[in-house]
């Protein structure tokens, strides 16, 4: 599995993205997300990307200054009460933490996540104790992930060996009493 694989397995995560619409209020772009219905600046996402619904499909560019999003090949200009989404960003002891491992283990930890009804973008907490390792030759632990699909919590301890092999256990608990666990070993 290479960058670009694990990439796409990322763009098909469910709640990879905050939607909602847009309104031009005082000569400014507001935000108002879907599902919270808070309000923000939309210069907050500014050279971010931005996806916005037209033509019953989302196209994809970078928003800019007074609301122009630049895609491949044009310019589009926002308009009010357009349907707009921006990505989520991991948390970035679990961005870490996915980088970290290799890609088999990878594959079967967000594979058996999405199993579980959950995404990656899910998670509300990680302890990535590999981070804390970076320099020893004999690595060895335990990480802590915590993930809230707003329907139920799912726990997960993440037990790591690797030195000669590499050992990557998983151990799902969700809080309905639901368990799993994989487990990947590679020379």
């Amino acid at each position: 599995m290479n960058r670009q694989q694990r990439t796409r397995l990322f763009e098909c995560q469910t709640r990879a993205y905050t939607e909602g619409t847009i309104e031009y209020i005082n000569d400014q772009w507001i935000f108002f997300d879907g599902e919270t219905e808070e309000a923000t600046m939309l210069d907050d996402y500014l050279h971010q990307e931005i996806q916005v619904f037209r033509y019953n499909r989302w196209k994809k560019g970078i928003l800019f200054e007074e609301g122009k999003i630049g895609l491949a090949d044009e310019v589009i200009y926002l308009n009010s009460q357009d349907r707009v989404r921006m990505r989520k960003h991991l948390i970035y002891s679990l961005e870490q933490l996915l980088e970290g491992i290799n890609d088999d283990a990878f594959f079967q930890f967000i594979t058996t996540l999405n199993s579980l009804h959950f995404s990656a973008f899910d998670c509300i907490y990680c302890y990535n104790h590999l981070s804390f390792l970076n320099d020893e030759k004999r690595k060895s632990g335990v990480n802590f992930l915590v993930f809230d699909n707003q329907d139920h919590i799912c726990a997960v301890q993440h037990h790591f060996y690797y030195y000669e092999n590499s050992n990557d256990r998983f151990e799902f608990t969700l809080n309905s009493g639901k368990r799993m666990v994989i487990e990947k070993i590679s020379k």
